[in-house]
């Protein structure tokens, strides 16, 4: 967990690609067959749109699970084509990319009211008291949930997460059954009441989009904020904290950066790239494919090593060399083809200003001790990161 480079290394070079027999999966780690396979469109992050559960081997969702499955599936990252093509494009209709560059100064100040808070305290756990409530409330704000519901947020992001990664234990599917119960019906209501009365905030702006006669249901809505949520507050937390960890283990570019606050839009970039969050994601294969040479028949599952493919040196000069002003860098931390990240420009405004924000109000700040990594891998990072001002 704590480096798994050196193990992504051996894989591309002796095995790109091979069927790990614990998890059952194709295990792919080169740049291009990644590229490659997420534009593909005989693969597709669900396949209960052409296949039932049995006809590819698998046994039904447990009917406990129900109220989780309902509420990701309601969500674009879990569709595919032509319902994810409607829904991607109602969706876009609202969260537009002005929009979103509206927000710049609403993060800016909340970044700094953290940092500030940061150094007043003489340091503390940046990601406790920095990283985790700077996304939670951009996207709160952003979606119009009341200042005083903003709490119950973030435990319902994570206990939801939790069942993202390989084979959660059934404690975990239990809270993360909890949490989309009570996530569902909280939103549920909120959005009946922006349908009714409508404010300047995106659920509102949800309820009303229309095209072409068409529109969000009810279930579509609510399934599109909560992925909203979690892949913009899990990812973005743990890329600020890899973040940090990666630039006090590189103290020669963290002066770079100190000295030169121009390079923070290549710095979050590389960022990204040098200590991926979201090492992995997969995919089921929909039709018999053949990968580096391997074939790989239908009703199989791959899973896509993105942090690998951003260490690949066939794509990247000295890849594990941490370089702020890499360019090009064209990591694949936001996916590619269909599914890429819809959040992405929001995500890059909120580290950047995040950054800035340290970097400003705390220009000397210090590791106070090596931290420890969190358990998961689908969705990877640190458990605390204590610093000092």
């Amino acid at each position: 967990m704590a480096d798994p480079y050196a193990d992504f290394a051996e894989l591309r070079e002796e095995r790109p690609v091979f069927f790990d027999e614990p998890t059952g999966q194709w295990i792919v780690s080169r740049y291009a067959d990644v590229n490659a396979l997420l534009r593909d469109r005989r693969l597709g992050r669900t396949y209960l749109h052409v296949a039932t559960h049995e006809e590819f081997g698998h046994v039904p969702d447990a009917e406990f699970l129900r109220p989780f499955w309902d509420l990701i599936r309601a969500g674009m990252l879990d569709m595919e084509p032509p319902v994810h093509t409607r829904l991607r494009r109602l969706v876009s209709k609202a969260f537009t990319a002005r929009m979103v560059e509206e927000l710049r100064p609403m993060v800016r100040g909340l970044a700094e009211e953290l940092a500030a808070g940061l150094v007043a305290g003489g340091g503390g756990d940046l990601l406790a008291e920095f990283a985790e409530p700077l996304p939670v409330n951009v996207i709160a704000e952003m979606l119009g949930v009341p200042a005083e519901d903003r709490p119950l947020l973030r435990p319902w992001s994570a206990d939801i997460c939790g069942m993202f990664e390989l084979n959660p234990a059934p404690d975990a599917q239990r809270a993360a059954v909890a949490a989309a119960v009570e996530f569902s019906a909280y939103l549920r209501e909120l959005a009946r009441a922006r349908a009714s009365e409508p404010r300047d905030d995106l659920i509102s702006a949800l309820a009303q989009v229309v095209d072409e006669g068409d529109r969000l249901t009810e279930d579509e809505l609510v399934g599109t904020c909560v992925l909203l949520l979690n892949a913009g507050h899990e990812a973005t937390v743990n890329i600020t904290g890899n973040g940090w960890w990666s630039l006090f283990r590189n103290p020669g570019e963290l002066e770079r950066l100190r000295g030169d606050h121009s390079l923070i839009p290549s710095a979050v970039e590389e960022l990204m790239r040098y200590d991926t969050s979201a090492p992995m994601f997969e995919r089921w294969i929909l039709e018999d494919i053949s990968v580096a040479g391997v074939d790989i028949p239908r009703g199989d599952e791959v899973a896509l090593l993105f942090a690998s493919a951003n260490r690949d040196p066939a794509v990247f000069a000295e890849p594990d060399r941490l370089d702020l002003g890499r360019d090009p860098n064209p990591h694949i931390s936001f996916g590619l083809g269909i599914h890429y990240c819809l959040g992405a420009p929001l995500a890059r405004i909120e580290l950047a200003e995040s950054f800035g924000a340290l970097l400003r109000a705390a220009p000397r700040l210090s590791l106070i001790e090596e931290p420890e990594w969190k358990p998961g891998f689908v969705l990877r990072g640190l458990k605390a990161l204590h610093v000092a001002v």
